[in-house]
């Protein structure tokens, strides 16, 4: 979480209680219902390809199937990978005008 809060525009918040973070008001990070992970905001597609390439950090529950969000088990060694994952989470919480201003999706 805190990486998510060194993005432009976010703020700490909470989601079912339980820390989270937003841009415009809009969750990306949030917890898992699973003991052990975080959920991140995340297109389906991307969410099949990263659980495909790295099952052993991004995985689902069934009550996540079919859910734009993928669980992220804490202690992972993928650091980069994961950070990569929230940026492009924010980006899509963006308002059009705040990604032209921004760039392209990280």
């Amino acid at each position: 979480m805190a990486f998510a809060l060194t993005l432009p525009g976010t703020e700490e918040s909470t989601s079912y209680g339980r820390p989270a973070v937003r841009v415009r008001g809009k969750a990306f990070v949030y917890p898992g219902r699973e003991q052990g992970s975080f959920a991140i905001a995340s297109p389906l597609e991307e969410k099949e390809f990263l659980m495909e390439t790295d099952p052993d950090t991004f995985w689902e529950t069934p009550h996540y199937s079919g859910w734009p969000a993928v669980l992220v088990r804490f202690g992972s060694s993928e650091r980069e990978r994961i950070e990569s994952v929230i940026s492009r989470a924010w980006w899509d919480r963006l308002s059009k005008a705040q990604q032209r201003d921004f760039g392209a999706r990280p």
